[in-house]
């Protein structure tokens, strides 16, 4: 029986409880001496045992085999070995600002399904000291058939940037596609399936805190991505025996093992640590109505905290279509050098401060106080707007994943040919504007 979809849970954070057979979850108890049909209980943790009741993520699973049974493993050798890794180097990060178009797609007569696809970018920090993150892009032409995959180092964050893409889980089935995101959380296995015959998009693993939902403050108790809006998927299991693969990332490097089932077993669970979605399009924008263009920290939909307050390990921004209408301001995003740094990706449409070269696909890095802001093109036309009219920001969807840490670029992102080498030449053309009273 191959595994196919019962829809969905709603709430961030829930406790959850479903079963794709009746009568699988057992009553007042997690681990009965006999679980119902024959099925093995295992707990899920992906939080300390300890950790405060408001913090603490575990499922219990109820599952026709535990997840123990798999051969021994063994160094993983992908089709492409320089692609997937967590080596963002020891040696000097330049300052400079970078920017690259999308990943090219596999070639003619090339099979790469989304392991083999993807493709490091930056990143800082590792699973060693379960802080930091990778930045990941990926480009795929197949779906994964015989073999399943399960992240050790980090929990993962899809963004999806073309073609649908089939999320077959442990704990069900979660189905995304451009200008949705899903979260696979760090030990789950999983299969990826193209629904669209190719896919492109990225990938952000987060070694630190699980993401959350972001303090609303003084905006008070709705807005921004609203918790009733991501869906964890029902149960929803396959009992599949033959030669399959296991393929696993711990401490920054692929394994493989054999494994004569499918994984995707789970006939009931219960418990928050489970895979979701959002639909970035629900997004309750927040925006100024009177001057100014507020910090970009009010398109916050998830960050992950680190050890100190107000200062996160990964923030998880997007930069919806809304209307501006500040008067007297000008309104795109501002010149700024940050603290933080920041790895743009586009999802759909343009941006609305690069007039060009930022296309859906492409991604750029400012890292720790490096200056970036609107292009020459965008500074003029906004400089000289009529501001007695609102701006519709329209077709668009652009994101940033933002760290406390310097975003380091791996050696391949600096050396591949879709980098964009010229791509400082976009702030030549601002003029000197200043004229002495």
């Amino acid at each position: 029986m191959a595994i196919t979809s019962n829809g969905y849970q709603s709430g961030f954070g829930n406790e959850f409880a479903t079963e794709a057979l009746e009568g699988t979850l057992p009553q007042g108890r997690n681990s009965p001496q006999k679980v119902a049909h024959g099925l093995y209980a295992e707990q899920l943790s992906g939080t300390a045992f300890t950790a405060p009741r408001h913090a603490n993520r575990r499922s219990w699973l109820y599952r026709i085999r535990p997840a123990a049974m798999h051969g021994s493993f063994e160094p993983y050798r992908s089709s492409h070995p320089a692609g997937f890794h967590n080596e963002f180097g020891d040696g000097p990060v330049t300052p400079n600002q970078l920017r690259w178009d999308p990943l090219p797609m596999p070639g003619d007569g090339e099979r790469i399904d989304f392991v083999d696809g993807l493709y490091t970018m930056a990143g800082n920090g590792g699973p060693a000291a379960m802080t930091g993150l990778g930045v990941h892009v990926y480009a795929a032409n197949a779906s994964m058939q015989g073999r399943f995959f399960y992240n050790a180092d980090a929990e993962m964050l899809i963004v999806p940037q073309q073609g649908r893409v089939h999320l077959a889980t442990e704990l069900g089935v979660v189905e995304v596609e451009p200008q949705e995101i899903a979260v696979v959380p760090r030990g789950v296995r999983f299969r990826v399936e193209l629904l669209d015959g190719s896919a492109r998009g990225y990938v952000c693993e987060n070694f630190g805190a699980l993401l959350r939902l972001p303090d609303l403050g003084p905006i008070g108790s709705n807005g921004l991505a609203n918790p009733r809006d991501f869906l964890s998927p029902q149960a929803a299991f396959e009992d599949i025996e033959g030669e399959f693969e296991l393929v696993a990332k711990f401490q920054g490097h692929l394994w493989r093992a054999d494994i004569g089932h499918s994984p995707l077993d789970v006939v009931g669970w219960h418990g928050n640590y489970a895979p979701y979605k959002y639909d970035l399009r629900r997004f309750n924008t927040i925006g100024s109505i009177s001057y100014d263009h507020p910090d970009p920290s009010i398109f916050l939909v998830l960050h992950s905290p680190s050890d100190t307050p107000g200062t996160s390990n990964l923030d998880f921004a997007i930069f919806p279509p809304r209307w501006l209408v500040a008067q007297d301001t000008f309104r795109p995003p501002w010149f700024h050098r940050n603290i933080a740094s920041e790895f743009m990706g586009l999802i759909h449409g343009a941006y609305d401060a690069k007039a060009e070269g930022f296309v859906p696909g492409g991604s750029s890095l400012h890292n720790c106080m490096t200056g970036h802001g609107p292009d020459a093109a965008t500074f003029e036309k906004a400089s000289n707007a009529d501001l007695s009219k609102p701006d519709v920001v329209k077709d668009t969807m652009a994101f940033m994943f933002e760290a406390r840490g310097v975003i380091r670029p791996t050696a391949q992102a600096l050396e591949a040919g879709h980098r964009q080498a010229g791509y400082q030449d976009c702030w030549a053309g601002l003029q000197k504007h200043f004229r002495a009273p």
